[in-house]
């Protein structure tokens, strides 16, 4: 992905010097990944049970703050294409708030950790990622490339576009309506289509800006294809369970995503009235 030298979002908070209060889940995203399984790409991290964070920046060498920060930037430059690209597509855009922390977090959701993986908080329009994620998706789920971390954070944007369409509120509202297999269908549908949006992204932002590289869309379809829910069943119990996925398939989160790409049009993601 063509990134460095381009305008980075002033929509952020960077917070990775604060502490995270010890209110969140976990000892890094890489010692819990039932955590990130129930969270990855969207969950509420209020859902949580709570605990003690890991390390902090403390126990980061130079190296590691510095390539840290270079991630910090790259996270404000793919941001700051969301920016450029949603307004455009949707009529009264409002930008969420980029939240860069490391170990835990406070949110309007409730308290995270980097076990959460990034997700999106409706309750205060802002996406949250700890940065850490993106060497476990490199190194943990076989998913390196910049377009894959670029995949990510257009996904928890997808989520900020369904909380502004109020699909969010209506899946609030069926949380109390329907059995927990049959939220977790409808879960599945709202998570497609944050892929589809993040495929919708990847379309106009290569259109005005020429983002992309050779490669680069294969990178995101990996990422996808790395964090399906058959593929992280199979990796951490050994056997799948449909009932049970919350995010889809690999094969599901490829379609969507590539067909969000192909389309390039918002109004084709109706993931809820789809057969796939």
């Amino acid at each position: 992905m063509f990134w460095r030298g381009r305008e980075g979002s002033s929509n952020v908070e960077d917070r990775r010097g604060v502490s995270g209060g010890g209110l969140a889940v976990g000892g890094g995203i890489g010692g819990i990944i039932i955590a990130l399984i129930y969270m990855f790409l969207g969950g509420d991290p209020s859902s949580l049970p709570q605990g003690s964070t890991g390390g902090g920046s403390s126990n980061m060498s130079t190296e590691e703050k510095a390539a840290d920060d270079t991630l910090a930037e790259f996270a404000k430059v793919v941001f700051r294409d969301t920016e450029k690209v949603w307004p455009e597509l949707m009529q009264d855009y409002q930008n969420p708030t980029l939240v860069l922390f490391r170990d835990g977090v406070s949110t309007g959701c409730g308290n995270a950790s980097a076990a959460s993986g990034p997700f999106y908080c409706p309750a205060d329009q802002k996406v949250y990622i700890d940065l850490s994620f993106f060497k476990e998706l490199r190194d943990r789920f076989g998913a390196p490339g910049d377009f894959a971390m670029a995949y990510v954070i257009a996904h928890e944007v997808g989520h900020h576009i369904q909380y502004l369409m109020g699909t969010s509120d209506k899946m609030q509202k069926l949380r109390s309506q329907l059995s927990e297999t049959e939220y977790n269908k409808q879960s599945v549908n709202l998570e497609l289509q944050a892929d589809f949006y993040a495929g919708v992204w990847a379309n106009h932002a290569q259109n005005k800006m020429k983002i992309l590289e050779p490669g680069d869309i294969e990178e995101a379809l990996g990422a996808a294809n790395a964090i399906g829910d058959d593929r992280l069943q199979k990796q951490m119990q050994g056997e799948v369970v449909p009932d049970a996925f919350t995010h889809g398939t690999s094969e599901q989160r490829m379609y969507w995503f590539k067909k969000g790409f192909e389309t390039g049009d918002i109004r084709q993601g109706n993931t809820f009235q789809s057969a796939r």
